[in-house]
């Protein structure tokens, strides 16, 4: 690559993170923002970094991430042009699938509470509401507070499902499950993959994997 260094970075919310990175990384490398035109979802104290859950804003990483590849290895550039026309038919191919699954679940029933507010763009895009209580942790097993706000907006917001994450005790799934009178989804990913041989090991497989549980759970 013609002794080019690229860094990418998401750029939205991280933005102290996202300095420290730049001070950082090698200075003859060029920090690529790879959510470069993506319109941010604003967020108390920031902006919302989970821009991957629209996949029309996936296409814009790959047509940046395109861009910079072509400008620094500029002999190769029909290769990354190829590559990612192939990689971006894909991608709409596979934003027509969730609009087509999310448009045959009926309108009343597109409401969930999910533990960790990561599905905003996928709200969005696609015609959900997420509803995520205010306070609950992602760093680790939700307290009792937490469950009480989980089980509280289940009840109030009357969802069709409550989606988990972090939680690894199946007695307090039971717990949601009975108290809130709500039944309980499937696993949702949001900031990670799945482990190899698991349902979201690729971006496209993640994706599918949350439509999966999301059409599952809300089905008439």
């Amino acid at each position: 690559m013609s002794g080019a260094r690229l860094v990418f970075v998401n750029g939205l919310g991280f933005e102290g993170w996202l300095d420290r990175l730049v001070a950082a990384a090698d200075a003859k490398a060029r920090v690529v923002v790879a959510s470069a035109g993506i319109e941010p979802r604003r967020l108390d104290g920031g902006f919302d970094p989970h821009a991957w859950q629209d996949v029309a804003n996936a296409r814009r990483y790959v047509e940046n991430i395109r861009d910079a590849l072509k400008a620094a290895d500029p002999g190769r550039a029909t290769l990354y042009e190829a590559r990612a026309a192939a990689y971006l038919a894909t991608l709409d191919a596979l934003d027509k699938e969730v609009v087509a699954a999310i448009a045959a679940i009926p309108k009343q029933k597109r409401r969930v509470v999910s533990t960790h507010d990561a599905f905003g763009y996928f709200a969005a895009r696609y015609g959900l509401a997420f509803i995520a209580p205010e306070g609950v942790s992602t760093e680790a097993e939700p307290s009792a507070r937490d469950i009480a706000r989980i089980i509280d907006a289940a009840r109030h917001e009357k969802v069709a499902a409550v989606f988990l994450e972090n939680i690894s005790d199946p007695r307090l799934a039971q717990r949601l499950a009975k108290e809130s009178g709500v039944k309980l989804g499937g696993e949702l990913y949001s900031d990670a993959l799945s482990k190899p041989d698991g349902p979201a090991a690729s971006y496209v497989a993640m994706i599918r994997a949350n439509l999966r549980a999301l059409t599952q759970a809300l089905k008439p």
